[in-house]
């Protein structure tokens, strides 16, 4: 039944506010080779102690599901990232003044913005060999954020962000 909740927030979650992923990947890289991951030790993510353990329970979660052991000595390391910024305000009113008489015009329009603007999420995973010591894929998401959200909603949201990412890993074209 808890999974069924976390499901139903997930996909609440996920389909009011869109998540933009863009991938990158190392294509002479054989994917197969890698079986086992943990994360850098000095990783700092950017986020809140509190969701950056649901962002890595999330992780943690995915890669299970995918196959892939967390180990102490593993075959790649992961490293997060993130930033948040806010969004272009979109929502204006225009008010202007102008005047014209006997072939003389003149004007003067501003526009005034309505509402806040969006806050915005960009998280960055980076896969990086642990022997070769270079990274071999890459994804960036971007999405809104809510930083009143409650904790449930902030967990829904990075799962859904964790999923999405990791629909693409591994590449299936080489």
């Amino acid at each position: 039944m808890n999974r069924f909740k976390i499901l139903f927030l997930l996909l609440v979650t996920y389909s009011c506010s869109p998540i933009y992923v863009t991938y990158d990947y190392d294509k002479a890289i054989d994917f197969s080779n890698y079986k086992t991951y943990n994360y850098f030790s000095d990783m700092e993510p950017g986020l809140s102690e509190l969701d950056t353990k649901r962002l890595l329970d999330a992780l943690d979660l995915q890669m299970k599901e995918k196959g892939f052991e967390l180990s102490n000595t593993p075959d790649f390391f992961i490293d997060i990232k993130s930033s948040e910024f806010q969004g272009v305000q979109r929502e204006t009113v225009g008010v202007g003044i102008g005047g014209t008489g006997r072939n003389v015009g003149g004007g003067i329009s501003i526009g005034l913005p309505i509402g806040q603007a969006n806050v915005n999420r960009q998280i960055t995973i980076d896969f990086v060999d642990e022997n070769k010591k270079q990274l071999f894929w890459q994804a960036v998401s971007e999405s809104s954020f809510n930083p009143n959200a409650t904790p449930e909603k902030r967990e829904a949201k990075l799962n859904a962000i964790v999923e999405k990412v990791l629909t693409k890993y591994p590449p299936k074209n080489r």
